[in-house]
């Protein structure tokens, strides 16, 4: 029996690349979260990416925000 509360696999740790719908246009919370990062980090805010491309691009912004601390 599984328990995914403590599993480590998950469909939230497939590869942006991978997904289905990557390369439809990004979410409302997608965009609102990468533009309060792209803010922060100095970087251009591109509303025109997809799904795909803005998760892998706040996944790196993330790192270099000042305001989000990784473990």
């Amino acid at each position: 029996m599984s328990n995914p509360k403590v599993e480590t696999t998950s469909n939230t740790e497939k590869d942006p690349d991978d997904w289905t719908t990557g390369g439809e246009p990004m979410t409302g919370a997608q965009s609102s979260y990468l533009k309060t990062l792209c803010e922060e980090t100095g970087h251009t805010f591109d509303e025109s990416l997809s799904k795909a491309d803005a998760s892998k691009l706040i996944d790196e912004l993330r790192h270099e925000s000042s305001r989000v601390k990784t473990a």
